[in-house]
């Protein structure tokens, strides 16, 4: 059941949708310069959103995920990855607390597949798992000044990438970024109190926008067609704090440790630009100038300067190859706003 009294709102905004994602607000070339320069406003609802509740929530969820769940308390979001036995990634979650339920935010399209899979080994345990994507308004902002117009909001704006505030509410986390971007989690008369003041000062963008943005902050993404693809080091959930190596047992732990411990990553995700009008998608393959497959596109969004901003998990002996080729188009290696390196 989708929120109808906000896709309503947006609707009145100018938003235009695609089935219940809201694509664009008339002009999506248009809105990805301004994502690049200025302050913007984005609906997020596009993620699904599950709530874990439960005496046993924190203990259950502990020998899930790759990260320590210990560590949320209202003051710190983090990334976690979920794997199979193989330690093969099956999801990607966005984690947080509020008034001690923890959130767990994802891939709309792994929904229903996920929550499957987690209902399934719950066994005993005292835990609740519930979709309240729908209960919840979700709204991405980015730009310079995004700080200052929060400040009628919230009484503390977090500083630090990961940070959070919480209110009786909402829910504020700093996104990591090189430009300032921001969260929140609300109901949704808030959100449209918060909406209407801000649309002033920040232009409303749709979805490729945000895509592009998480791109450019080398965060990656699980789709139903990269499940299983990749081990977390190789979309670098390490490099982002979303593997934590002390913290005991996990579905897959014994995979993904062994590649921490046992020898350096061979394969990693780098920000590349293909200069098509095709659009990229996850999954699609990175080919050296032999024709030899030896990476996988991660996450795909178009670039406001015109073709596509991807990124890409290739073999790390093949970085410095010529020609890396995706679907017949030569990529061509940015910068991450993080260092790839190896952590041992």
């Amino acid at each position: 059941m989708a929120n109808n009294d906000w896709q309503e709102y947006q609707f009145i905004q100018g938003a235009v949708f695609n089935n219940e994602t809201i694509m664009s607000f008339g002009n999506i070339q248009n809105e990805l310069i301004c994502t690049q320069k200025q302050n913007v406003i984005c609906d997020l609802s596009h993620l699904a959103l599950l709530e874990i509740t439960g005496d046993d929530a924190i203990s259950f969820l502990q020998g899930q995920v790759t990260n320590d769940v210990r560590l949320l308390d209202g003051k710190t979001a983090h990334y976690t990855g979920y794997c199979s036995p193989k330690g093969r990634l099956l999801a990607l979650f966005f984690a947080f607390t509020h008034q001690k339920r923890i959130y767990l935010q994802l891939n709309t399209k792994l929904l229903e597949p996920i929550s499957k899979r987690l209902k399934m080994y719950v066994m005993r345990a005292k835990v609740n798992i519930t979709n309240v994507s729908d209960n919840y308004v979700r709204l991405g902002l980015s730009g310079d000044g995004i700080a200052d117009l929060l400040a009628p909001f919230f009484a503390h704006i977090p500083s630090q990438p990961y940070e959070v505030t919480n209110t009786e509410n909402a829910t504020l986390i700093r996104l990591p970024s090189i430009t300032p971007r921001f969260e929140i989690i609300c109901h949704t008369e808030q959100a449209k109190e918060i909406w209407q003041s801000l649309k002033k000062q920040c232009r409303p963008v749709g979805r490729s926008c945000w895509e592009w943005l998480e791109i450019q902050a080398g965060i990656p993404d699980i789709y139903l067609n990269t499940q299983e693809e990749f081990v977390p080091q190789m979309v670098n959930l390490d490099l982002l704090n979303a593997i934590n190596f002390k913290k005991g047992c996990y579905t897959g732990q014994e995979i993904v440790a062994r590649t921490h411990y046992l020898g350096k990553v061979k394969r990693r995700t780098q920000l590349m630009h293909l200069n098509t009008a095709i659009p990229p998608q996850a999954s699609n393959d990175v080919v050296n100038q032999n024709n030899e497959v030896i990476g996988k596109i991660v996450r795909s969004a178009p670039a406001p300067a015109g073709g596509y901003d991807v990124l890409a998990e290739i073999r790390l002996d093949n970085i410095e190859d010529a020609d890396l080729m995706v679907n017949g188009v030569k990529g061509d290696i940015q910068q991450l706003p993080y260092k790839l390196q190896n952590i041992n």
